[in-house]
């Protein structure tokens, strides 16, 4: 079928390497594109602007002409004062994103019903001791913080060496964090100049499972000794974050064609597929990162949306408003952040429209959340498209629900269906939202965090450049729980925690193992049903990125084609 007026279906990027094979067509030109586009120039300071300074540690800065290369003075150790306990010193970070083969071993897919699957494993979690935390027991942090799971499961993680702090074996949950090192005692070459003092390291063993996503393949469209450009599969986040770690795009690349390093420059939607660009240095991402904030990058998706969309160019600029970010949920609200999105329609079949999308701005959800409000959601929307919204399904805003209701509403609606993996959320996270009742002092139980702030594991994502916290630092997030009953055979736990989470261990795929079960994780108990690979395809694609002197562009999904019939 001939492609809709202005809808690209190649890139006109001029490499500087190779391309892979098997994506010919991503070679040729743009419809309309002039040949020959010129490769991305070097960023040069603005007037005034301080050049790039070493990294943290100072060892990231190239050396002058004159200077000299000195080896750092060995850290002298020095005696604790009575009581005070040592703290291991912060990890120094490379620029470059920390994934390396390490991680990649942890575990391996195998492929099942049309599903990718990680077996397993076992993972620590590790953070330093929050300012907010200093002063107060472990038993009072996790039954205010940490409520995902009961206090009977840290104990029993304690009882089984599954809590660490400071590297030595939790055995009392009512010892109290302390700060560690004192002001001006930092180890030189250790932290970032003015560091603040490390506070007690807590590291937690988890036994980890991670949701399927889709067996479609990562399709590489370009890659060159700048950028790294993929065709991603709906289902897929595009870095670790919440239950996803394994089954990440991030991940993918670096398991199965060993592309490592990589520097997101803008990101998808987990359950949108479609065009994604990797910077492969620093200077490559801060280049296009310049671009981002000029606001000189275009964006162009394409969806499938119920109903006959109006034929005349329809614009939207509703501003929207963060609902939750755990269940990742957004609405059209007078208090929410300006959006503006353009749509055009390029086919009807007397059911459903395909309709392109034309993003000015880069909010969350924003192409999903403005489509719902014209009365037009995407077919398979598993948030926007459902009944919870009530019997207009959120058009024109009217909902009728407070936002607690809404979320309840949709996750009863995804428990009843059993799809809750659909929204990348699990019972245990659910559970986080209640009281912790399981309290030996019920006057260290009575503080509590909100039920929903900013969660620093959720997976909502921008159409932007990387948010504040860095994807790279997820191993680094606060302490997670393992679904664990305390009931559990733990004399077992030492043998099973040697044997890993299964007997392939060099990070490829293969047929399916009996894992091991971990006496202690509630989940290697539980039999879930599986989602069908149709469930993780969602009719939202980013067709084209388009930058000053670039663009990148994927084939129309099949779902799009104007005869394609459901």
């Amino acid at each position: 079928m001939a492609a809709p007026p202005g809808v690209c279906l190649a890139s006109r990027h001029a490499p500087r390497g190779r391309r892979r094979a098997g994506a010919v067509w991503a070679a040729r030109r743009c419809l309309g594109a002039r040949s020959g586009a010129r490769p991305l120039r070097p960023l040069l300071p603005r007037r005034g602007m301080a050049e790039p300074g070493p990294g943290p540690g100072g060892g990231e800065g190239e050396a002058g002409p004159g200077d000299k290369e000195e080896a750092a003075p060995a850290p002298k150790k020095r005696r604790l004062a009575a009581g005070e306990r040592y703290v291991p010193p912060p990890r120094k970070l490379s620029t470059g994103v920390s994934f390396g083969a390490a991680h990649f071993a942890e575990t391996s897919y195998y492929f099942e019903g049309g599903l990718r699957k990680v077996r397993p494993y076992y993972f620590d979690f590790r953070t330093y001791c929050k300012g907010r935390w200093v002063g107060r027991s472990l038993l009072h942090v996790f039954s205010t913080e940490f409520r995902a799971q009961p206090l009977a499961y840290y104990r029993a993680a304690a009882r089984a060496g599954r809590l660490r702090l400071n590297e030595e074996p939790v055995r009392d949950l009512d010892i109290v964090l302390k700060v560690g090192t004192p002001r001006g005692r930092v180890p030189p070459g250790l932290g970032a100049p003015g560091a603040v003092p490390n506070n007690d390291f807590l590291r937690n063993t988890v036994h980890r499972h991670e949701p399927p996503v889709t067996a479609q393949p990562i399709q590489i469209l370009v890659e060159d000794d700048e950028v790294v450009v993929v065709d991603k599969p709906s289902s897929l986040p595009v870095h670790p974050c919440g239950r996803f770690r394994h089954n990440t795009v991030i991940f993918i690349l670096g398991k199965e064609h060993d592309l490592k390093e990589l520097h997101t420059i803008h990101r998808l939607d987990r359950m949108t597929s479609g065009v994604l660009m990797f910077a492969k240095t620093v200077e490559v991402s801060k280049r296009i990162d310049e671009q981002v904030r000029e606001r000189q990058l275009e964006k162009e998706y394409v969806c499938r949306v119920v109903g006959e969309f109006p034929e005349h160019e329809v614009v939207c600029e509703e501003p929207i408003l963060v609902v939750s970010y755990k269940v990742g949920v957004c609405r059209v609200d007078p208090k929410g952040k300006f959006c503006k999105t353009i749509f055009q329609r390029l086919s009807y079949n007397g059911k459903t429209s395909v309709v392109k999308c034309l993003p000015r701005t880069g909010r969350t959800h924003q192409i999903r959340v403005h489509l719902q409000y014209l009365g037009h959601p995407i077919v398979n929307d598993p948030i926007y498209n459902m009944e919870a919204w009530g019997p207009d399904r959120g058009k024109g805003g009217k909902i009728d629900k407070t936002d607690e209701e809404l979320l309840k509403a949709l996750v009863e609606e995804h428990r009843s269906k059993q799809s809750l993996d659909i929204l990348g959320i699990s019972e245990e996270d659910l559970n986080s939202n209640t009281e912790n009742k399981d309290c030996d002092n019920s006057s260290e139980c009575t503080k509590s965090v909100q039920a929903d702030p900013i969660n620093e594991n959720s997976c909502l994502a921008k159409d932007e450049k990387a948010p504040e916290r860095d994807p790279k630092d997820s191993e680094r997030n606060d302490v997670a729980a393992c679904p664990l009953n305390s009931d559990s055979n733990l004399e077992t736990l030492e043998k099973n925690k040697e044997l890993g989470s299964c007997e392939n261990r060099d990070g490829q795929t293969g047929e399916k193992s009996s894992e091991e079960k971990d006496p202690l994780c509630l989940e290697c108990k539980i039999t879930r049903r599986d989602p069908s690979p149709k469930e993780l395809v969602m009719y939202l694609h980013a067709l084209r990125y388009k930058g000053a002197e670039f663009e990148y562009c994927s084939k129309m999904p099949e779902w799009a084609m104007e005869d394609w019939e459901e």
